[in-house]
């Protein structure tokens, strides 16, 4: 068991490594072809965070391991959300972009209820990956199409944020290097992580999906986790949230969609995924809308929400998988109490927002 788990941790660092690598070269070679640094922020760096993803989720999907590849893009997404945003938002209050409130937001709320939708039938075929891969292609054109009307700050902004720094990845070898040492990585990384994830799991005596859901989760989020809050720490703090949601719609329509292609057979989703974890992703994504329209931010109290839910998200999963006693309470608490609190915190401050009719606040757009 114990070299499962350092396999795991090598899997896991060729991962990041790996989608760092991927990035950098990637977005170097962009640039030398006059790609302005908003599109490489929007789509080489935002799908570039969300590489692990999918090397895991492609894998799973190859290997007949469909509850690693369906839990890994569904967990991430919590993830992503909850303790992400919430991390960050502990860190500085997180401004919101205005357009993430009016297009990037509904965009992955959009994505969320489709793959519900496809996935009612207990299973994502593969005409379901055609039609979400395709609405990604779709929306990355869309989104260079739309960049081309930013301002120089934003374009400024992006290229701070996003666009690598230094002279030793210059040349253009350098750079197809990085490029392929990055997807080699991805690749193998993928492989040891699912291989090992299996092992433990059943060395745990808990299912491959509760893996996935969690430590998979977490583990090929890391990208996001280290560019949100590096964003934060930088001040770039709309580009913090921007990097997540844009990971989240990307995960769906993207990963999902070439897992479902790449299968031999649709992929099966589980029905506990069904009952519960698809609709806490997609909630998790709906829940975002009046948060960011409130005040425009994530204060610091709602990302201890964030960070609470999660919490409560892993130790529901944990007890299930264990049958455990205080199962039923952690859910009467959760039921009764805790997210009926939440929402009507949000919809008072939302009708105050809307009362108020205080202009919206310039955030970069």
């Amino acid at each position: 068991m114990l070299m499962q788990f350092v396999w795991f941790v090598v899997g896991l660092v060729l991962l990041v490594v790996g989608a760092e690598a991927l990035v950098r070269g990637a977005s170097k070679i962009a640039l030398s072809f006059g790609v302005s640094p908003l599109v490489i922020g929007l789509t080489i760096v935002a799908y570039g965070t969300s590489a692990p993803e999918m090397a895991v989720s492609v894998q799973g999907a190859l290997t007949g391991q469909v509850d690693i590849a369906i839990g890994n893009v569904v967990g991430s997404n919590i993830f992503n959300v909850l303790f992400i945003l919430g991390a960050s938002a502990l860190i500085a209050p997180l401004v919101v972009n205005a357009q993430l409130i009016r297009q990037e937001v509904p965009v992955m709320i959009g994505a969320s209820l489709l793959l519900w939708a496809l996935a009612a039938d207990g299973r994502i075929s593969g005409p379901d990956g055609a039609l979400l891969f395709g609405l990604v292609v779709a929306y990355t054109a869309f989104l260079v199409i739309q960049s081309r009307r930013e301002t120089k700050v934003t374009l400024q902004q992006y290229a701070d944020a996003f666009v690598p720094k230094g002279g030793w990845d210059s040349h253009w070898g350098v750079q197809l290097l990085l490029v392929m040492t990055g997807l080699g990585m991805l690749v193998l990384g993928s492989t040891l992580l699912v291989e090992a994830a299996i092992t433990v799991a059943r060395g745990m005596g808990v299912s491959e999906l509760v893996v996935g859901l969690t430590i998979v989760a977490a583990g090929t989020s890391l990208p996001e986790v280290a560019t949100s809050i590096m964003a934060t720490i930088r001040g770039e703090r709309d580009i913090a949230i921007g990097n997540v949601v844009g990971s989240n719609t990307f995960n769906i329509l993207a990963v999902l969609g070439a897992s479902s292609l790449v299968a031999q057979e649709p992929l099966a989703v589980a029905p506990s995924v069904l009952a519960f974890d698809l609709p806490v992703m997609t909630a998790v994504a709906v829940a975002c809308f009046p948060v960011f329209f409130t005040g425009r931010q994530i204060a610091r109290w709602e990302g201890v929400v964030f960070l609470g839910y999660y919490v409560a998200y892993t130790a529901y999963l944990i007890l299930s998988a264990q049958h455990h006693d205080a199962l039923p309470l952690l859910s009467m608490t959760m039921l009764y109490f805790v997210v009926p609190l939440t929402l009507i915190t949000l919809v008072v401050g939302m009708r105050r927002e809307v009362r108020s009719g205080r202009p919206a606040r310039k955030t970069g757009t």
